[in-house]
Formats: structure tokens, C-alpha cells, sequence
């Protein structure tokens, strides 16, 4: 490549606003730093406000970090209006906050049940309705799922159940969204290394073991790494993937089809 060539390239979110929902750590904080190094000006959210602002540090000049908790009602209504107030609109955006724990049947309370429902399910859907307006035409919605919700894993049901009711809110969302040139689709990983696997509800010392049996499963023997399913992120996002509307694209390593 000459450095003419060189010097004309365009990177593919230059002019574009993100938004990554839980971008201060893991998959959103991976997705996060590929969209900004791909021209994207980022806006992250998250609970923990140290973590925050160590992310806004590496995503750079331009990123903003908003303190939101992603199960609340309120919450969502409050990321729209701050985006509002700061005269944002959106091109892209990855509803990535959840939480996971894993408990047997008979040990499940309805504490966990509504947790994991209401950040999981209530604040993604929710979060949508609030941020449509600020969506531009051609905008990518993208769901982090999960492969959970298709192996049935023991001890999962109601992590798996609420990824899959994201699932379903992908195809229906599509329908509804499509007619303003908006597409919403899913990402589900299988086992990646972040820091959700130290908050599965697990004690300490069976951590080794599970994660153990689980790479066990995966036929390329290894867990998936945040990149990689923040590259999958990042091409549903773009204009590359602009005939894919309400699918869903697996990152297991092969887990969920073998």
C-alpha cells in the first residue's frame, strides 16, 4: 500500500457514536476498545465507578463513562436523557450488561430469579425502548447472549432461560425496528475468560473444576477470549453485516454444536 493509500483510509466507525452497556470490564470493555480503535467515539456504562474510569482512560480522548445500573427501570429513562442532554445519537449499540449465577434447582430463591430477570431481561429491554429515539437510521442493536440457553447446562435454568428470552426479543425487536433501517441481532459466547466467571455464585475452591469441565467440552480445548467475541460485536455492528437482521451469531469454539 502506498502512503497516499495509507493516508486516505478511513477507519470503519470514524463519525460514528457506540454505545456499550457494562463497557467498563470483560466483553464490553474489549468491544469497547475495538470500536474506539476503529474511529468510534465510545460511550460506556457500568456500576463500579473506579473500574469506569480506568476504562475511559484506555478508550481515550472522546469516550465517555456513565455510572447506570443496568436493572432499573429509572436507569434506562436516565441513560437516554444524560445521551439527550449531551445532543447524542447512536449508530450502534451493544446491550452487554448481565450477570450469571449458577445455583441447582432446589436452591434457587426468588432473590436470584428476580436479579437475574431484572438485569438480564428488564434492563436490556427497557434499555432499547429508551435509547430508540436516539437510535440513527442504519443504526446495529446487538444482544449479548449466550449459549446457555441452548445446552442446558445443569445448574443454569434461570441464567439460560433469561438469555434465551434475549434471543427471542432479538427476532421480535427486529421486526419492530427494521422498518427504520434498524437491525438487532445477537452475539452469544460460549466460555470466555473474564471476570463474570469468579461472580457464577461458585465457591472458590470448585472454581478450578468447573472451568476445568467446561474447557473439556469446548472441542478447540480452550476458553474464547473477550477479542474474539468482541470482533463478532464489532462486524454485526458494521456496514459488512447490513443483510443480517434478528440472527444470532455463536462464539463457543464449537461447544453447542458438537
Amino acid at each position: 500500500m502506498t502512503t497516499a493509500q495509507t493516508s486516505s483510509f478511513t477507519p470503519r466507525f470514524a463519525n460514528k457514536t457506540v454505545l456499550v452497556t457494562g463497557g467498563n470490564s470483560g466483553i464490553g470493555l474489549a468491544t469497547a476498545l475495538q470500536f474506539a480503535a476503529q474511529g468510534a467515539r465510545v460511550v460506556i456504562t457500568g456500576r463500579d465507578e473506579a473500574t469506569l474510569e480506568q476504562a475511559k482512560a484506555q478508550l481515550g480522548e472522546g469516550a465517555i463513562a456513565l455510572r447506570n445500573d443496568a436493572g432499573e427501570h429509572a436507569a434506562a429513562q436516565a441513560l437516554a436523557g444524560a445521551l439527550r442532554a449531551q445532543g447524542i445519537t447512536l449508530d450502534a449499540v451493544f446491550i452487554n450488561a448481565g450477570v450469571a449465577k449458577f445455583s441447582p434447582l432446589e436452591s434457587v430463591d426468588e432473590a436470584l430469579w428476580d436479579q437475574t430477570f431484572n438485569i438480564n431481561v428488564k434492563g436490556a429491554f427497557f434499555a432499547i425502548q429508551a435509547l430508540s429515539p436516539l437510535l440513527n437510521t442504519g443504526a446495529a442493536v446487538i444482544l449479548n447472549g449466550s449459549i446457555n440457553a441452548h445446552i442446558g447446562m445443569p445448574n443454569s435454568s434461570v441464567y439460560a432461560a433469561s438469555k434465551a428470552a434475549l434471543i427471542s426479543l432479538a427476532k421480535t425487536l427486529s421486526g419492530e425496528l427494521v422498518g427504520r433501517g434498524i437491525r438487532v441481532n445477537v452475539v452469544s459466547p460460549g466460555p470466555v475468560t473474564t471476570p463474570l466467571y469468579g461472580k457464577l455464585g461458585v465457591p472458590a475452591d470448585q472454581l478450578d473444576a468447573l472451568a476445568a469441565g467446561i474447557q473439556a467440552q469446548v472441542p478447540v480445548k480452550r476458553f474464547g477470549t473477550p477479542d474474539e467475541v468482541a470482533s463478532a460485536v464489532v462486524y454485526l455492528s458494521s456496514p459488512d453485516a447490513a443483510f443480517i437482521v434478528g440472527t444470532e451469531l455463536i462464539v463457543d469454539g464449537g461447544m453447542s454444536q458438537l
